[in-house]
């Protein structure tokens, strides 16, 4: 399972109304890891930065799976993307980047996203991943 919803986030969905706050809590206490991955990402880009990269290897499996379903759910990763401001972007399960939503036009975002750098950021330690 990929967050751990409560009854009422279910019935505001059956209800057709989810409150996209109660929707990013849940995020957030669902995938603490990867939040915190993001929010330090985001807090980065706040305090100026162009964008910021976080290309560390996960401390677990449990860990990679958080981020593998925070950036492979689009409603997860749009919510949280929406709630720090930011844009992500994603090589693997230990390269995650964050970039001002209004700079995707940028060569850093350009390069980060390219073909290139995707095929130069593989590793055989990393095939599973």
């Amino acid at each position: 399972m990929s967050l751990n919803v409560s009854v009422h986030l279910i019935e505001q969905a059956k209800a057709g109304q989810v409150n996209e706050a109660d929707f990013v809590a849940t995020i957030r206490e669902s995938l603490p890891y990867a939040w915190s991955v993001v929010e330090g990402l985001a807090e980065r880009l706040a305090r100026g930065e162009e964008w910021a990269n976080h290309a560390v290897a996960p401390p677990s499996e449990k860990a990679r799976a958080q981020l593998l379903r925070m950036m492979g759910g689009d409603a997860i990763r749009g919510a949280v993307e929406r709630y720090f401001g930011i844009k992500l972007a994603f090589q693997n399960c230990h390269s995650v980047a964050v970039f001002h939503p209004n700079r995707l036009d940028s060569a850093a975002y350009q390069d980060f996203i390219s073909i290139k750098s995707q095929i130069l950021n593989q590793t055989p330690e990393l095939v599973d991943c």
